[in-house]
């Protein structure tokens, strides 16, 4: 069944997924995944945007507001109609969006393929298939959401060369599929991580995101919690 937690129950579940993964251990890797071999060339000046969905938005976007060369995180939705695009309607996991984070960069400070390996390194696991951690329906897959052919080409190539070098437990399962729209979630839902850094979701599931951000990437974890 596909729903998304009441904020009680969920932090319950919460702790009781995290206990359990502290006794199996994680699925992630524990260093920062190799660089990519193929990546998207840089041309000229002007922003950039990607779209990745990889579980609840709130982490992902918290990622992505620390990492340096990002302009602007945006927790949404993507791969459904716009008049399902509401948070009611995704939680019930049957819109066909996925919860998403836009993020727009200066590809002349960080490039497509440096986002990727943060996304894939630290920001979720890409083995769950339609779920992460406690949250369980398609609304929480993993998917990469390419803006063009050349994103697509680059975001394939990284998910073989992981393959190829095992850098998984288990199967990556991400979706690379293009970007049909983009639907900003609800503005109670942006920048959720730095407004409620004490809510037990965020404690057990978002906060410890950013942490390996900041331990995988030092050069380009930036600190500060404002809106960006």
């Amino acid at each position: 069944m596909s729903f998304r937690f009441p904020n009680g129950v969920k932090a319950l579940v919460s702790v009781l997924f995290s206990a359990l993964v502290s006794a199996c251990g994680a699925a992630g890797p524990a260093l920062p995944l190799p660089a990519p071999e193929v990546d998207v060339a840089a041309r000229g000046a002007g922003l950039q945007t990607a779209v990745f969905a990889g579980g609840c938005f709130w982490g992902v976007e918290a990622v992505f507001r620390h990492t340096r060369g990002v302009q602007r995180a945006v927790s949404g939705y993507a791969g459904g109609p716009a008049h399902l695009a509401d948070y009611a309607a995704v939680s019930a996991g049957t819109s066909g969006h996925a919860e998403s984070v836009q993020v727009t960069y200066d590809p002349t400070h960080i490039s497509y393929g440096q986002l990727l390996r943060i996304f894939f390194s630290v920001a979720h696991d890409p083995t769950e298939l339609d779920r992460q951690g406690p949250d369980i329906g398609s609304q929480y897959r993993s998917a990469i959401f390419a803006t063009g052919d050349e994103q697509r080409r680059v975001a394939q190539a990284y998910i073989t060369q992981l393959q190829r070098a095992k850098a998984f437990a288990r199967p990556i399962v991400t979706q690379v599929v293009a970007l049909p729209a983009f639907y900003a979630a609800e503005e109670g839902h942006q920048d959720y991580v730095a407004r409620y850094p004490n809510q037990p979701y965020v404690v057990i599931n978002d906060l410890p995101k950013v942490a390996a951000l900041r331990a995988q990437f030092p050069e380009i974890y930036i600190a500060g919690t404002d809106s960006r």
